[in-house]
């Protein structure tokens, strides 16, 4: 099942925008900005999660049914590089699934290097 295209909520004001969402795997694309940093002056940390956590939540939406909501119980983000100003892409794709639990992972990139691996457990939650 294809996605809309809608990040929502959140993420949507933060400025993720939805760049496909199908079949256990989603991409989002992003544009950091200085208001998007720390006291570092590097891409704060919480931006980061809410990404991957969006793009996974979507992955997730892609591979379920319309009555299936997932949410979050779980997420281990791993920070390998200060992100900057400028474009980033984040992928996520579903692993492995069970009856009652998702598993994720998501990958976000700037200028072709990785800056954050993080993988998420989500509950379906039946709506």
């Amino acid at each position: 099942m294809a996605d809309d295209g809608a990040v929502g909520g959140f993420a949507e004001r933060l400025g993720a925008r939805a760049e496909v969402a199908d079949d256990g795997s989603a991409r989002l694309g992003f544009t950091a900005a200085d208001e998007h940093l720390n006291q570092a002056g590097t891409l704060h940390g919480g931006v980061l999660a809410t990404l991957v956590d969006t793009a996974m939540g979507a992955a997730v939406r892609s591979a379920v049914g319309d009555d299936d909501v997932p949410a979050t119980s779980q997420l281990t983000v791993t920070y390998l590089r200060p992100g900057k100003p400028g474009d980033l892409t984040v992928t996520a794709r579903v692993r492995t699934r069970g009856e009652h639990l998702t598993v994720c992972e998501a990958d976000v990139e700037q200028d072709g290097k990785a800056l954050v691996h993080a993988v998420a457990t989500f509950a379906l939650l039946h709506g």
